[in-house]
């Protein structure tokens, strides 16, 4: 069955502070090389854990490292102090804060991006290769439908969940952004009831997109929403069954730092707590460690089995 046009939203945001991109060759400066860059990522930032999940796709973990940074910043400014370091080298006198994500390149000491699409589309397009078990994320002729994918969960579902939420608003101003917000979301509930994915029987880097974004719902937004509000956002099953569905894929659920998205988001919140932070709608771990247990056994050297993929949550109050 063809997919139904998505709704026509604004562009994303403007350019943030590094937006290099790896070529195909040595002419282009920054091309790709086994082990040359690195990966900065704070799981508990919504961009960070889209470049995770889709770097565990394409089985990156050998060719290109990760560095996990703590959950909350350390900085005062927002940013990671471990990651000043880049941020001088490659702009003496940085003046913003030393965000992740960050991609760097180990030969140069430098930062070669942190913008989210770009990196996500190089993991993709120069280290993904063609092994038959990697999805094709950006399959050709999707692109439209991956970005339109993009656009309506930054500003009609994260922007208008934090819009329904937001404390000091007049009762219209909420009521006309969670009708915004339940529209979206109910043009989206049709397609895994017909389909396996957001665009098909293939995962893309929409689905990567989509899961985070109902993860953030559930974890960040619903915390500033009546009980109300968050019983219509659970009133879309197949939704919700997706987004269960894909917590129990290695891929997405080894990712999930609750604890972290919780101490990150309690950190730097100015909202007001309401009656939906009771409201859970997805017991999030419980699906994960569903999805663990199904997994084959790995032998470790000192004779124990543990699952190929273990649960990352850190224990409360770690860095």
């Amino acid at each position: 069955m063809p997919a139904a046009p998505l709704p026509t939203v604004p562009s994303l945001p403007s350019a943030p502070s590094f937006r290099g991109r790896i070529g195909c060759d040595a002419r282009s400066g920054h091309y790709a090389v086994p082990r040359r860059y690195r990966l900065h990522l704070s799981l508990s930032c919504p961009h960070c854990l889209r470049i995770a999940i889709t770097h565990s796709l394409l089985g990156l973990e050998e060719t290109l490292p990760l560095a996990l940074l703590p959950s909350v910043p350390d900085s005062p400014d927002g940013g990671h102090s471990a990651l000043r370091p880049l941020y001088e080298a490659s702009s003496h006198r940085h003046p913003g804060p030393a965000a992740a994500p960050v991609l760097s390149d180990d030969w140069t000491g430098r930062i070669v991006s942190t913008h989210t699409p770009g990196i996500l589309r190089d993991l993709a397009r120069h280290f993904g290769g063609d092994g038959a078990d990697r999805p094709n994320l950006h399959p050709q002729g999707a692109e439209e439908e991956i970005e339109a994918v993009g656009r309506l969960c930054e500003y009609r579902v994260n922007e208008a969940a934090q819009d329904a939420g937001q404390a000091g608003a007049d009762a219209t101003t909420r009521q006309t952004a969670l009708g915004s917000l339940l529209r979206v979301l109910n043009s989206l509930e049709w397609r895994p009831a017909q389909q396996e994915f957001v665009l098909g029987d293939e995962l893309t880097a929409a689905d990567v997109q989509l899961w985070v974004t109902l993860v953030q719902l559930d974890t960040v937004h619903r915390l500033h929403l009546d009980a109300a509000a968050v019983h219509h956002i659970a009133g879309h099953p197949h939704l919700w069954a997706y987004a269960r569905r894909l917590a129990a894929h290695p891929a997405f659920g080894t990712h999930l730092d609750l604890d972290g998205i919780a101490r990150r988001h309690h950190a730097h919140c100015q909202g007001l707590e309401a009656a939906g932070a009771a409201v859970q709608i997805l017991d999030w771990s419980v699906h994960i460690m569903d999805g663990a247990a199904d997994l084959p056994a790995q032998r470790c050297p000192d004779g124990f089995m543990e699952p190929q993929h273990a649960l990352h949550l850190r224990p409360s109050g770690s860095a």
